[in-house]
């Protein structure tokens, strides 16, 4: 196992750098842009006294993305429906971007649109020239930003014409308010109808993330097999939302009798349904593992997801700076052939 430490070479030194603040990057899908290896998960940032379903507050989001920064944490992942379609973890972002203008080009930001928000006509939603347009729009007003690097298609619209929709996305890429493009929520059906349409277009519409459900222990969404696979083989990187599955793979849950009120799963009523999964007894192995090897749990979670061909960078939500540093530090291990064996025993115990 090793632990990347950070590089002390001046910038003038080099002509390209490889990490940032310690942090190593990766390239996303087969793109120039590079993206950290760890980054954050803002879907329960928001506004909670307000009632909008968030967990963290703005003060302390602001902390968190003030430390992000400083250990190279810099890929963030939001989307404008996020806390009850508030639009509020972009609302954040965007008081800490409009606090911190100087820090934007050390930031990746990715969105997403699709379902309904500032509006509930049926032109407020879906993959129409329309919504994209004027959802985009509306994403960079609350973010305070000119431009995002990352927009994503939150689900497959069936409706829509494919072709359509990527007309829309190269007319934003060509005006300059987004970068890249990817996808989330799609099965390899759909990502092939896309791909059967590029050819059309140039090579800003380019598919170069998936984001997807995927955990070490549930694996895939059922219903949205093989799509890992199929990002590895096409050039695209996959991107996990709930990685650390609701919080069960850190070692918050490993003692039961500790968790109460404030605990992720406690306040939605779900522990003793998740402490009763089958699945249980393996991610107790993990944790003596991640103990041995002086890791937490998420920790080597974390590193082994790094590993997978086809992964890209990991998005854990967080909730306190603490968090944040224990996930960007398993975004610096990379373990061994023989440890990577080790962990896959243990995944693939029945």
């Amino acid at each position: 196992m090793k632990i990347k430490k950070k590089k002390l070479i001046s910038p003038n030194d080099q002509w390209t750098a490889d990490e940032f603040n310690g942090m190593p990057y990766r390239r996303l899908g087969n793109s120039g842009l590079r993206v950290a290896n760890v980054g954050i998960g803002t879907w329960k940032f928001g506004y909670p006294e307000k009632g909008d379903g968030a967990r963290v507050d703005e003060k302390t989001a602001h902390g968190i993305f003030d430390r992000a920064i400083e250990i190279g944490a810099t890929f963030w992942d939001t989307a404008n429906r996020y806390n009850d379609a508030s639009g509020n973890s972009e609302r954040v972002i965007g008081t800490w971007m409009r606090s911190n203008p100087s820090q934007r080009r050390n930031v990746i930001l990715a969105t997403k649109i699709y379902a309904p928000m500032d509006g509930i006509s049926p032109n407020h939603s879906r993959l129409s020239r329309l919504n994209i347009m004027q959802s985009v729009y509306a994403c960079l007003e609350r973010l305070q930003v000119d431009y995002v690097d990352l927009l994503y298609f939150h689900l497959f619209d069936e409706t829509t014409p494919i072709e359509e929709s990527l007309a829309a996305i190269e007319d934003l890429v060509r005006e300059g308010v987004i970068c890249y493009f990817a996808v989330s929520n799609f099965t390899v059906d759909q990502l092939r109808q896309y791909r059967s349409c590029e050819f059309r277009f140039s090579n800003r519409i380019r598919i170069l993330a998936v984001q997807n459900q995927f955990d070490v222990i549930s694996l895939e969404d059922p219903a949205k097999p093989g799509v890992i696979n199929y990002c590895a083989q096409n050039g695209m990187s996959f991107v996990a939302w709930t990685p650390l599955l609701k919080g069960l793979l850190t070692d918050k849950y490993q003692d039961m009798a500790a968790v109460g009120r404030g605990d992720r799963l406690y306040d939605e009523g779900i522990l003793e349904t998740a402490r009763e999964m089958h699945y249980f007894p393996r991610i107790k192995k993990l944790a003596c593992l991640a103990k041995k090897w002086e890791l937490t749990l998420n920790q080597l979670v974390i590193a082994y997801m790094l590993a997978i061909p086809g992964m890209g960078p990991v998005i854990p939500s967080v909730s306190s700076v603490a968090q944040l540093e224990s996930n960007a530090r398993g975004g610096r291990i990379t373990f061994s052939r023989e440890e990577i064996g080790v962990i896959e025993g243990i995944l693939t115990e029945k």
